[in-house]
């Protein structure tokens, strides 16, 4: 039995030989240890030329095609291709990450530049726009981002001296930007007469505002400002590749391949011509130098590094070679020596020392090479070709002993026999010929089987027989040397192969992955010494497999490296080493191979080894010893959250139902009704499918979750409070350092975590745009300022946050596979573990992004739980086997048996552990984990008599534990939360229902309780009154979905899932009466008022049976129904029942026989009912919503005063009308806690209390019910309604006209002339003979009209100076003019111009950096910041380029721009205010949502975004004492906005406690002091 595990041996990349030359440029550089860095596919490279020794990066899984280095020179940043590109900063010494910097770019980072102090990185994307982004690169944070240029980008460089000014330049265009704020703004420099317009290759920049520039043609530009100074002719033969500044100057390459040194000033000092030194050639192009000292390094187009010390200048040396541009497939090693011999399309072969990591001999040929072999005796060297010969070569001189041609098509593989005798050539013509070396190469044979090109041949031991692999997926087997088949299967099993370098075989079958396509990998090659395979595919994947291994979809060993696809592998005659070569990389790789023995040493030497020591995840089906899965697990793993609709949909889905509306819209609505209710206890505790959720708070109250509310609950008054912030199932949550502040994470579209004050319930930050499905981990860290969350999206995406200012810090794909706990440790804010399904991973923390390990255990364990021991490089887990393992960093030291199934939770103290697992069993450990020192059983027997309710069985499964106050916390998966004292007895504090649906519901008739049933196959009965515990249980057969009390409430009828029903006994649950008589759910019971005589019972058979109660018979059945019954009630009488079904019918049926009736609706509403669970019929037409084929009402129930009809429906909303509910939409008060659908809603007798339940958040919440005049002001979370009414007070024309209008027709009216375009102030300009300063503060320069009148003289036409602007725009503006300098100056605008006026000289003065019209405009009213103004502009779309909306933040006095932001606002910025502080900006858009953004405006940071509402907002003001809180008005609405973290909630003005209010139309606000 083959072992199925990866093998035990493993590779280190030891040696790479090239340099990457062809397509990038300036990606070569000395480090400040002198050491050379550069790139080669997808390795960063430190090569140490004293010592020889080379050091990699491997932190990029693609080609890497940029570089920068930091100006300390010891931290490098490289830039890869790829789909999602990321750009990686590390350190040259120690070659570890230091950020990761993602999510911006797509297709590659083209350049990237850091700035004069390291602290910001600039890089270009090779998208269509080559987006420009400049990052704050510690922090992995972008600062600004713009689109580069419509053409490529070749080069971009920070100014030197000036900052915050960058130059790029690229194919015909040179461009000098500034940032200002979040705005790169750039200025097309302008060629002018002094040059052509051109391709600028590279760049740069000196003091004074002067740019250098390398140009196509080899010109140097010299650029003075934007303009063109002078050019340097002809300092190079043709274009300038490459341009470095150092202390004592400039270096420049170009394509001739000549290096010029230039002093400070670019007068030239010398030059260095490589071609015509020892090692130059014709055709040497120079791609990258580096000028430092005496030294200089030269990188050039065919893959070499030459080191020119400048006073021997003709003798440079040559450090690295490598083959230059084409594919690279010929690979060979010879059979005594430690050589490799690779033959590439550039035509050359090149013979390497492996042990010397050097060239040391080269050969080229006439064609392209494919393939090479090295004879059994180390004499020949065999090179298949492109065109079908192939040529053999004496390895010693390189001399030719024979050239033969006798294909046309490419030979792809040739192998010696190992008796030296034969030469076998398979070719793209599907056969092999077989040539005599002893016969001058005579051919002697051939092999016609194959009906596709060769791939690869092995001979065996004996030199008999031949096997051959195909492009079709044969494997063919021939006699030799006479190339006849051999078709006997048989023969196949006998043959010892003397080498194994065929993918196709039983040997080799568990190197296919289980579902793939058989061509993806291109070599294989068998270590026979060691039983290992190396594979090498079109991945850029290095594999290390056992030999043989015959299961497909075997266990591997994977090693990163080359980018794309690799095409040969091979080891080393004695097995030391394998060598891998690159196709599109064309790059030789020489890999180590480790013994296991020796690789535990090894790993304290090379960090970088754990990198790229990635196990497989491919295959876990063969694995033998997989431990069958915990079934609570496995429930749980195949828990889905996701929702066929989320509540972030709802308001799309009323804008698609508008129309619908308004048809409706004739009739007056229903007002909501004037009582309201509040939530006042629930029953539940989410343990079913989440762990180490519960906490003791400072102040000693418990906090935890169910469905979507936070619940603190008071231990000592019985009493709960609520925090109501989120609107779907919360799955985790995380208590604060100082146990103060809560975080939970909710399902959802976009899904949110909140952080929260347990004491206030105020919401202290929301985080939200970076979990996808829901958040199912969370944790703080040790200093609080940090919060880690995991998401339920398929990558298990981590995110890091700096949750107070709402900022996403990394984030990184965590694990394919579910993750269940996340912590950060606690010494260490930067390093967290991740544990879940067969992983545990340490991460941590690198700029923008994460890294991580897996955890090495040999076999893989689920992880339930994870904790930090007493040092931060010990951890804890607990597995679902019941160990605990113990790691220190990322290796497991030993392990323990803790429980007997899963261990679900566990937690640190100061002194020890304590865990908790499904065993039912609270263990306590001391420190190590030696000693267990106490024990404590969850069981029924030492349940303490002031315990609210009952435990339903011994030894529930435990999924939380917390200590505090001198006890300990538990959480079952029963729903229970449990306080277990150090001595021993348990209190049960809460509980509600275990997993499943809770439908059935039904309160006393004159008693405050309640009883529920539910999936969960119990039946349960719940004091409702203060004591608020559980009364009594009782485990059914089966789940139930309905149930009653009799009139008396002596009896309750449960209906259950498979078609039965009981009566038992209210008081003691025991059977009176029970039948069958149904197959389907039974959906609804109801006892006939009065005496109770009769019984109804709804099914899902779509039948009602009547029954007597007394004579336990049926008396009745009511047929008729085309579907379902869903809901029933009686008439007082008891004479009449009302059935709803599955098809919205509303049926009558007589009772007690059953008879259908047909009432007409004009007597219906004369029915006295006795109770009104129906959602069908005139009387509730008002409580289906606009969105209504979306979500159903479950259910309504009518108060006994027949006032206020509550329904609950599919949403988790609960809402209140007035009864009855005429006419489509009523008006109605809702209240979000329930998650997903609330199945029942029940009033009790005297309408004190609603009761609902919740289906899958298994809870039952308790609402007191508030009358009319008892307001209680601090929960108006009730939404009033979702519509606004349309019969709300008219407009005034102005404020109609001001609606509709449109600004962006306005601002770019197309129908006189085309407006786009450059406007003309912003055109490139000719410079001037006689520049003018221009006038204080006069516009941007308008472009200079050239005449060409031959024979006038030239007139220089002069600038325009702005000098009086009349007019002021108050036509479509408000709140925009303001008084400065105490009332010395009046601030306005009209147009694009800001005006200062100033009243005792009447004199105008203007800001004009704005390029369409002004909006909006307000003035900070801090001391701190005197006369700075914003204004807000038109735009046209929201591509953050310069024509997008902008909001200038400006100096009055000096008309100096402090920041400039672009924004997303799509049509343009309609009003604009400060904060108390002055430092945040607030602003409104024109766009169809009306978006509300708080900006950073010293920063340029965009803080928080959200849709404004969905018709015009006029304006939005910060309170003037607030710095979170401010107020938006417009049409018909008025809303109060808190900015939390990064979210921005907001509550709608209600105006219902005002007589006779109607919402109007809202045009301006001021805040009046609280008297």
């Amino acid at each position: 039995m083959a072992d199925r595990t990866a093998p035990n041996y493993h590779l280190r990349l030891e040696w790479v030989y090239g340099y990457r030359g062809h397509q990038c440029r300036n990606n070569l550089y000395y480090t400040a240890a002198k050491e050379i860095v550069y790139f080669v596919a997808g390795v960063g490279v430190v090569y140490n030329t004293r010592e020889h020794k080379q050091k990699f990066y491997l932190g990029h899984n693609d080609d890497i095609i940029s570089l920068a280095l930091h100006p300390e020179q010891v931290l490098v940043a490289t830039g890869q291709v790829g789909k999602e590109p990321y750009i990686c900063v590390w350190d040259s010494y120690t070659v570890q990450t230091v950020s990761i910097l993602k999510d911006v770019h797509t297709h590659g980072i083209a350049c990237l530049a850091f700035d004069v102090d390291g602290q910001c990185l600039v890089s270009v994307g090779l998208d269509s726009k080559n987006t420009m982004c400049v990052w704050d690169w510690r922090r992995g944070k972008v600062l600004a981002t713009a689109p580069g240029h419509t053409d490529r980008i070749f080069d971009i460089s920070w100014d030197l001296y000036q900052p915050s000014k960058l130059v790029s330049c690229g194919v015909k265009h040179i461009k000098f930007w500034s940032i200002c704020g979040n705005a790169l703004t750039p200025k097309r420099g302008v060629f002018g007469k002094t040059g052509d317009l051109q391709t600028i290759l590279c760049l740069a920049c000196a003091r004074d505002e002067v740019t250098y520039s390398g140009a196509l043609n080899g010109d140097i530009y010299v650029w003075k400002g934007i303009n063109l100074a002078r050019t340097v002719q002809g300092a190079h033969g043709s274009g300038i590749f490459s341009m470095n500044a150092c202390e004592e100057g400039f270096a420049t390459g170009g394509r001739d391949g000549c290096v010029r040194l230039w002093d400070l000033n670019f007068k030239p000092i010398t030059v260095i011509d490589l071609r015509e030194t020892d090692q130059g050639y014709k055709g040497l192009s120079v791609r990258s130098v580096c000028w430092r000292g005496d030294h200089i390094l030269v990188g050039t187009q065919d893959s070499e590094i030459f080191e020119v010390v400048v006073h021997e200048r003709n003798k440079p040396f040559l450090i690295m070679q490598g083959h230059c541009e084409g594919e690279l497939w010929a690979l060979a090693v010879h059979p005594t020596k430690p050589l490799a011999m690779t033959g590439s399309d550039d035509r050359s072969v090149r013979i390497w020392s492996l042990i010397d990591h050097a060239l040391i001999a080269r050969c080229n040929m006439e064609e392209p090479i494919r393939c090479a072999a090295v004879s059994t005796d180390g004499i020949h060297l065999a090179l298949g070709m492109k065109d079908g010969s192939f040529t053999v070569l004496r390895v010693r001189d390189m001399t030719e002993v024979v050239h033969v041609k006798d294909r046309k098509e490419a030979i792809h593989e040739l192998k010696y026999s190992p008796d030296g005798a034969h030469l076998a050539v398979g070719s793209n013509e599907n056969s092999v010929d077989i040539y005599g070396v002893v016969q001058r190469y005579k051919k002697v044979g051939e092999c016609v089987g194959s009906t596709s090109f060769i791939t690869h041949m092995d001979w065996s031991t004996d030199s008999k027989y031949l096997q051959t692999n195909d492009g079709s997926g044969k494997r063919l087997l021939y006699k030799m040397p006479s190339g006849k088949e051999v078709t006997n299967k048989e023969e196949f099993k006998l043959v010892q192969w003397s080498t194994w370098t065929c993918s196709l075989g039983p040997e080799v079958n568990g190197i296919w992955p289980k579902y793939s396509d058989i061509n993806d990998i291109n070599s294989v090659d068998a270590n026979f010494n060691n039983q290992v395979l190396v594979t090498a595919d079109d991945y850029g994947l290095v594999k290390l497999f056992r030999y043989p291994c015959l299961k497909k979809g075997a266990k591997f060993k994977k090693y990163l490296g080359h980018s794309a696809h690799i095409t040969n592998a091979r080891w080393s005659h004695d097995y030391q080493w394998v060598i891998t070569i690159g196709g599109a990389d064309h790059s030789v790789f020489q890999w180590k191979f480790i013994p296991e023995r020796k690789s535990k040493d090894a790993l304290h030497i090379a960090p970088q080894e754990t990198l790229t020591e990635s196990h497989s995840e491919e295959s876990d089906s063969d694995q033998s010893d997989v431990p069958e899965m915990d079934s609570e697990i496995e429930q749980e793993t195949q828990l889905t959250y996701r929702r066929q609709v989320y509540k972030e949909d709802l308001p799309q889905l009323k804008e698609q139902c508008k129309e619908k509306q308004r048809a409706s819209a004739t009739k007056k609505r229903v007002s909501p009704p004037s009582s309201s209710v509040r939530l006042h206890f629930i029953h539940g505790y989410r343990g079913y499918d989440c762990r180490s959720n519960l906490f003791y708070t400072q102040t000693g109250e418990i906090v935890y979750h169910v469905a979507g509310v936070g619940v603190v609950y008071n231990r000592q008054q019985n009493t709960q409070r609520f925090y109501l912030g989120h609107d779907d199932d919360i799955l985790c949550l995380a208590i604060h350092p100082l146990k103060d502040y809560v975080a939970t994470g909710q399902v959802g579209r976009d899904s949110s975590i909140h952080i929260w004050d347990s004491e206030m319930l105020k919401t202290l930050s929301v985080l939200k745009g970076h979990h996808q499905y829901g958040v199912c981990a969370v944790d703080f860290s040790a200093d609080g300022k940090r919060l880690a969350s995991v998401g339920l999206d398929d990558n298990h995406t981590i995110v890091l946050w700096d949750w107070r200012k709402g900022e996403k810090q990394s984030a990184i794909r965590g694990s394919k596979d579910k993750i269940f706990v996340i912590k950060i440790n606690p010494y260490m804010p930067e390093k967290l573990i991740t544990a879940g399904i067969k992983h545990i991973k340490f991460w941590h923390k690198a700029g923008g992004g994460l890294i991580g390990r897996k955890g090495n255990m040999g076999k893989t364990e689920t992880m339930m739980c994870a904790v930090y021991g007493w040092t931060e490089e010990m951890v804890f887990s607990g597995t679902s086997t019941g160990d605990i393992c113990i790691w220190k960093d990322m290796y497991l030291i030993k392990t323990i048996k803790a429980h007997d199934g899963p261990v679900f939770s566990m937690h640190a103290l100061e002194k020890g552990f304590v865990t908790g697992g499904k065993d039912g069993v609270v263990a306590l450990w001391d420190d190590t984990f030696e000693h267990c020192l106490k024990t404590y059983a969850v069981k029924r027997a030492v349940l303490a008599p002031g315990s609210k309710g009952l435990l339903l069985e011994d030894n529930p499964s435990i999924r939380a534990i917390s200590l505090g106050h001198g006890h300990i916390l538990v959480g079952t998966k029963n729903g229970e939360i449990l306080e277990v004292d150090k001595s021993g007895p348990i209190t049960l504090l809460v509980q509600g229902h275990m997993e499943g649906e809770v439908w059935g519901l039904a309160t006393h008739p004159h008693l405050p309780i309640c009883a529920t049933v539910s999936d969960d196959k119990t039946l349960r009965i719940w004091d409702l009154s203060p004591s608020h515990c559980m009364l009594a249980v009782r485990k059914l057969k089966k789940g139930g979905r309905c149930c009653c009390f009799s009139p008396d409430g002596k009896a309750l009828a449960v209906g259950l899932n498979d078609g039965s029903f009981l009566i038992v006994n209210a008081d003691t649950l025991e059977d009176l009466v029970s039948f069958h008589h149904r197959k389907d759910v039974i959906s609804d019971i109801r006892f006939s008022p009065g005496a109770g005589k009769y019984l109804a019972v709804a099914s899902c058979d779509s039948f009602v049976d009547i029954y007597n109660v007394m004579s336990s018979k049926r008396v009745g059945v009511c047929k008729g129904s085309q579907s379902y019954i869903t809901h029933l009630d009686w008439d007082k009488r008891g004479k009449l029942l009302q059935v709803n079904t599955g098809a919205k019918e509303q049926l009558f049926f007589e009772a007690p026989r059953g008879k259908k009736q047909t009432i007409p609706v004009s007597e219906t509403e004369k029915i006295d009912w006795s109770s009104w669970s129906c959602v069908l019929g005139p009387s509730c037409e008002g409580i289906w919503p606009v969105v209504s084929d979306v979500t159903e009402v479950t259910a309504s129930s009518l108060s006994s005063d027949g006032k206020v009809l509550a329904t609950g429906d599919d949403f988790g909303y609960v809402k209140l009308f007035r009864y009855p509910v005429k006419g489509k939409f009523g008006k109605f008060k809702r209240y979000v806690a329930h998650s997903t659908h609330v199945t029942n809603v029940r009033w009790t007798h005297d309408d004190a209390l609603l009761v609902t339940a919740g289906g899958a958040d298994t809870s039952l919440m308790i609402w007191t019910h508030e009358a009319e005049g008892h307001r209680d002001t601090r929960q108006c979370d009730s939404e009033e309604s979702d519509i606004e009414s349309e019969n709300d007070g008219g407009y005034d024309s102005d404020v109609t006209r001001e609606n509709e209008m449109n600004y962006t027709i306005k601002a770019l009216s197309t129908n006189v002339r085309q407006m786009l375009g450059i406007k003309p102030h912003l055109q490139q300009k000719e410079p001037s003979v006689d520049e003018r300063p221009p006038v204080s503060r006069a516009l941007p320069q308008p472009e200079k009209l050239q005449t060409n009148n031959v024979g006038k003289k030239k007139r220089q036409i002069e600038d325009l100076v702005l000098e009086l602007v009349f007019g002021y725009r108050g036509n479509d503006c408000r709140n925009n003019v303001h008084y400065l300098n105490e009332g010395a100056d009046i601030i306005y605008h009209t147009a694009a111009v800001g005006i200062v006026f100033n009243l005792s000289t009447a004199a105008q003065s203007f800001y004009t950096e704005h390029t369409d019209d002004i909006l909006c405009l307000t003035i900070n009213q801090h001391p701190k910041f005197p006369n700075v103004v914003a204004t807000g502009q038109v735009g046209d779309s929201a591509d953050m380029s310069v024509t997008s909306p902008s909001i200038h933040v400006w100096d009055a006095m000096n008309k100096q721009t402090l920041s400039v932001l672009r924004c997303f606002h799509s049509q343009g910025v309609c009003s604009v205010s400060f904060s108390a502080t002055g430092k945040l900006l607030l602003s409104v858009g024109l766009d169809l949502e009306h978006t509300i953004t708080i900006w950073k405006w010293q920063e340029g940071a965009k803080i928080a975004s959200r849709a404004g509402h969905t018709q015009r907002v006029f304006v939005a003001e910060f309170r003037p004492d607030s710095d979170t809180q401010f107020v938006s008005v417009g049409i018909k609405h008025v809303r109060f906005w808190t900015l939390a973290g990064r979210a921005l909630l907001s509550k709608k003005g209600v105006l219902s406690s005002v007589e006779d209010a109607r919402m109007q139309t809202m045009l301006s606000v001021a805040f009046g002091a609280v008297p």
